[in-house]
């Protein structure tokens, strides 16, 4: 089999469609479907059922998916090493993204990757905190900012900065909520990320420490759809100290007591991979990003 083949199998897979995945690589779509039909004929299954809406993987393309991913990313990391001999740093990372582009500074990132690295591409990937761990850990990202206290044998962590989230409540119940005990506050409906997320994980903890969980629950993914839910009079959340103390100077919703739970923004990637020229690269730009937002915060 052929690296270009295992490559297309993997674009089609993350993609789900032939002619976005065609398009991604620059092939034509029928000589992109050859390519998954040579694959299939050499394996001996099929990687994929053809339907109406896409392709999707079938059980023993899920089961490949993973080592042909791992392929693919082993022959790029030769690439870049090889490139490093030549003095440069070059080739694709895939990098996730969480929360707004504007807190984790993702264009100050590929501002300066442009003129520091112009070889290395930069492929973003939004992601909620918990999936991009998982997608590091297992090779679908290179690295990705995460938010959360990080320890973990095999994926390193580099902090960026700590930030707070705040216990917010929609302005309309601001009587109900300003000066309400626990167990009034928990007893409200709340709005929260999917359980793998970070902020899901602050708000278990908050709950635990009270003895007590939300009954009635709101689930959303995004930080701005959030403060949506609770400006519209869906429930109680957590936010982001500066988005909260915004919308409430907005009179768009009420902060609760003085709570703030302690959380940190971090650049997380493989142990194993913190020598890689893409990922030192990845480092340095993020070091000078964040040492000039702090010196700009503390000015």
């Amino acid at each position: 089999m052929e690296l270009y083949q295992l490559r297309s199998f993997a674009a089609v897979a993350e993609s789900g469609h032939l002619t976005r995945a065609a398009d991604r690589l620059h092939i034509s779509q029928p000589a992109l479907s050859a390519q998954i039909k040579a694959l299939e004929d050499e394996l001996g299954v099929t990687l994929f059922e053809r339907l109406p809406s896409g392709m999707e993987l079938t059980h023993a393309g899920r089961k490949l998916l993973p080592e042909a991913q791992k392929v693919v990313a082993a022959a790029q990391s030769l690439r870049i090493h090889a490139s490093a001999f030549k003095g440069e740093v070059a080739g694709r990372v895939r990098v996730g993204t969480v929360s707004d582009p504007e807190f984790i500074r993702v264009g100050d990132l590929l501002a300066q990757s442009v003129e520091t690295f112009p070889l290395l591409e930069i492929e973003l990937h939004n992601v909620v905190s918990g999936t991009a761990f998982e997608k590091v850990r297992g090779g679908e990202l290179d690295a990705s900012f995460y938010y959360g206290n990080l320890t973990h044998p095999t994926v390193a962590a580099m902090p960026l900065r700590n930030f707070a989230y705040r216990v917010v409540a929609p302005m309309d119940w601001h009587d109900r909520v300003k000066d309400a005990p626990w167990e009034e506050i928990v007893a409200l409906p709340w709005v929260m990320t999917p359980p793998i997320s970070t902020h899901s994980v602050l708000a278990g903890e908050l709950f635990r420490e009270h003895g007590i969980s939300p009954v009635r629950r709101v689930e959303a993914d995004h930080e701005a759809v959030i403060r949506s839910l609770v400006v519209a009079g869906l429930g109680v959340s957590l936010m982001r100290e500066e988005l909260a103390l915004e919308a409430a100077a907005a009179g768009e919703v009420v902060l609760w007591r003085e709570k703030r739970l302690q959380t940190t923004l971090a650049f997380v990637y493989l142990a194993a991979r913190e020598d890689e020229p893409v990922i030192r690269a990845l480092r340095e730009i993020l070091g000078r990003v964040w040492t000039q937002s702090l010196e700009s915060r503390a000015a």
